[in-house]
């Protein structure tokens, strides 16, 4: 009788030879203290920005930026877990962390602040997943904070991705205007290096933030962080070569432990898939491919047609001419003739420029003014920050770009 590929016992393979603990290479795991690579000098200088709270004060207000994969979430999450676990008996503290990347409008963070903060069994107070005004989540929350904490510390993570800044100035007026008698410290988390620039006057003024930038980690700070999650694998899984190689090729990516754990990951799955022994380096070039197609297809998942067709115009321009810049002119011209194949209404130049300043503040790409000389004015470059040619392949799995066809 011939063996039946959808048998569970196949289709499901129980006996691990690759991975002891794969939690440990997920990157929302929170490790112990001796764990976290880098950070000291940002660890003390949060924490002396909160200790306040340990007192029954109120907390200073930070602003925590730098790129993607320096460790400004998992520090703003330990080091608030961390004091609420070493609070006094007399001062009640409570964090919670929202992921403005999923609660971007106010009425959401609102909700979810004040679900958070809840125990409907000891407030008595029902809170609603949704059908409440941003205003009404507000009072909730107030109600909620004054029978429950005398100290609040609030992590908005990806606080740039808010729709507006109104959570930053509830948040930090909420005491003056009366609204609670809990005070109240935001810790606001952004992958944007501008993000305090962009701020409002207003926003600046109220919060009086403190700023606590993170440096990129160096191959040598993401060697180390890999060690450390060596328990991750069997013993002697791992070739000698795989975890520097990870290190520097996340080290290439501005030092982003995140895609450093990322290519690991996938590369222990690769190894596991093929049930081999060893995870070794063709794992690891494999993974990076896969890892970095994974990263662009999640930032682009929302992404609307005019942008992917902007940034497949890029890639295309890089395949086609062997190279990585180009200007907005030429990126437009080759957007247009995009657009007009897949029947797409042609944006003008000046919105153009606009996708491309989102795309750029996304991430996706890179932006560097240029000056022509004298009397030859300004203009702007750009370059994909990912492969094109992964670029390319991923933005023609979309159904409407895939009606283009290109001679390269």
């Amino acid at each position: 009788m011939a063996e039946d590929p959808l048998d569970p016992e196949k289709l499901f393979s129980v006996q691990d030879k690759i991975f002891a603990n794969r939690n440990l290479l997920e990157t929302s795991h929170v490790p112990e203290p001796d764990r976290i690579v880098g950070r000291d000098r940002e660890i003390t200088t949060l924490a002396g920005h909160l200790e306040d709270a340990l007192l029954g004060s109120s907390p200073e207000n930070v602003i925590v930026y730098g790129k993607t994969g320096t460790g400004k979430s998992l520090v703003s999450r330990w080091v608030s877990q961390r004091i609420e676990e070493n609070a006094p008996e007399e001062v009640r503290i409570a964090t919670t962390r929202i992921d403005c990347s999923q609660d971007t409008t106010e009425t959401q963070v609102a909700s979810s602040l004040a679900r958070t903060f809840n125990d409907i069994g000891e407030t008595e107070t029902n809170v609603p997943l949704t059908g409440l005004s941003a205003s009404n989540y507000w009072k909730l929350l107030w109600e909620v904070l004054d029978q429950r904490y005398d100290v609040a510390i609030v992590i908005l993570d990806e606080a740039d991705l808010m729709a507006t800044d109104n959570p930053l100035m509830r948040l930090s007026r909420a005491r003056e205007n009366g609204d609670t008698n809990t005070r109240i410290g935001v810790v606001a988390v952004s992958n944007k290096l501008q993000y305090p620039n962009r701020l409002d006057e207003r926003i600046v003024s109220s919060l009086r933030a403190k700023e606590l930038p993170f440096p990129p980690y160096d191959a040598d700070q993401l060697t180390e962080i890999l060690e450390r999650r060596r328990e991750a694998f069997r013993d002697d899984v791992l070739s000698e070569d795989v975890i520097p190689l990870c290190s520097a090729f996340a080290a290439q990516e501005h030092g982003d432990a995140r895609k450093a754990i990322d290519i690991l990951r996938h590369a222990g799955k690769l190894a596991h898939k093929e049930e081999a022994d060893q995870v070794v380096e063709r794992h690891v070039r494999e993974a990076r491919r896969l890892a970095e197609r994974d990263r662009f297809m999640e930032t682009t998942r929302t992404a609307t047609t005019q942008a992917k067709a902007g940034l497949l115009a890029l890639a295309v321009l890089s395949l086609e001419h062997d190279q990585s810049v180009f200007t907005t002119s030429d990126i437009y011209d080759r957007y247009f003739a995009i657009a007009h194949e897949i029947d797409l209404d042609a944006l003008s130049m000046r919105r153009f420029r606009d996708i491309l300043k989102e795309q750029a503040f996304l991430g996706l790409l890179e932006s560097e003014k240029e000056n022509d000389g004298k009397g030859g004015g300004i203009h702007i470059d750009h370059r994909l920050m990912d492969d094109p040619q992964l670029v390319y392949e991923t933005l023609m799995d979309d159904e409407r770009l895939a009606e283009c066809s290109f001679d390269f």
